[in-house]
């Protein structure tokens, strides 16, 4: 994608904006020459009104972008909203189009990094590193509670084949497990690497770790609830680094406390728009779901961080820029899965 720098001074609003997003866009941006502000704070209605003089809005994963605050967004002549982040189930698509205004995404940016957290999550939980590093830090050498497995001759069953799927299932089969996998579509490639497609239900059954990697939609929202948790093995690990609201979360505590999960890995919650990417450590969180699953000594929970690596910022940032740039010159993207509308 492109490079020049634009010759106009359109400008661009980040919203829910951290210190790294400002860092990795002002960096690239020399290249394109936007005007760039940025707000902390989620868009939503109340928070449109800070748009002022602006052509695109930048947003991230728990920014509301429904009909009501695309209307305020059509009022204000934005043209594009630019998803920094490979999701959009937040963004109301069909009122974009009513309203003519474009939306983009970044379909792709560096999918190791998500898979290589999952991977993360699970040597964490078998192996229980995180608390072995707190016994020793207390001088307390004892191996007693920290019992894992081995990872090799295990069978890891994928939900979601695409590019983080595909990566993540390439790094199983260098540890030695059996890995299954759905999809709404067979990947042929995955097939010739000794991958077995198969339906969701043997998923569920066959497999001693579930890693989800799909998107979220009306198909797979609560992909995992009450229902599929009771067709799997006992002390089953789940994995969950996609969307939050995959997991029913009631359903999973149940679960937990009754013994059939035997280890939960989330860096998505599906209420984390009111906790992720915050301090909250003088607050009372309000949140009772979350406050029991992180009181459960096999859960592990990380705030959405799996895409925060050095080598995704800056491909979000050059993919996101280059994007706008394409869609203010009134050109359709290359990649036809980073434009939605």
């Amino acid at each position: 994608m492109s490079t020049k720098k634009t010759s106009d001074t359109s400008k661009v609003a980040f919203f829910s904006t951290q210190p790294y997003d400002k860092v990795f866009f002002e960096k690239y941006n020399i290249d394109f020459g936007y005007k760039l502000d940025f707000f902390d704070t989620q868009l939503n209605e109340k928070t449109a009104k800070l748009i002022q003089n602006t052509d695109v809005v930048c947003v991230f994963v728990n920014d509301v972008v429904n009909e009501a605050v695309i209307k305020k967004l059509a009022k204000k002549e934005i043209k594009i909203i630019a998803l920094r982040c490979a999701g959009f189930n937040n963004v109301d698509l069909e009122a974009a189009k009513k309203f003519g205004i474009k939306v983009c995404r970044v379909p792709a940016y560096s999918p190791e990094a998500v898979a290589e957290h999952a991977i993360a999550m699970i040597l964490t939980l078998n192996r229980k590193t995180h608390k072995a590093y707190n016994r020793v830090r207390e001088q307390n050498f004892s191996l007693n509670g920290l019992l894992g497995f081995d990872l090799h001759g295990k069978t890891i069953g994928i939900i979601g084949t695409g590019n983080i799927g595909k990566a993540f299932a390439k790094i199983v089969k260098g540890f030695g497990c059996k890995v299954l996998a759905f999809d709404i579509i067979t990947d042929a490639e995955m097939t010739k690497d000794g991958v077995t497609f198969v339906s969701l239900e043997t998923i569920f059954k066959e497999s001693e770790i579930i890693s989800l990697h799909c998107p979220l939609n009306e198909h797979t929202e609560h992909i995992i609830d009450k229902k599929s948790i009771a067709l799997m093995k006992d002390r089953v690990m789940i994995i969950n680094t996609s969307r939050g609201a995959l997991i029913e979360t009631a359903s999973v505590i149940e679960g937990l406390k009754k013994g059939k999960i035997g280890y939960l890995g989330i860096d998505v919650y599906e209420q984390e728009e009111k906790l992720f990417f915050r301090d909250l450590s003088a607050d009372i969180i309000q949140d009772d779901a979350i406050q029991r699953l992180m009181s459960f000594p096999n859960v592990l929970v990380t705030a959405h961080q799996a895409f925060f690596t050095d080598e995704a910022l800056k491909q979000i940032a050059l993919v996101t820029l280059g994007n706008i740039q394409v869609l203010l010159e009134n050109k359709e993207i290359e990649n036809k899965a980073a434009q939605l509308v």
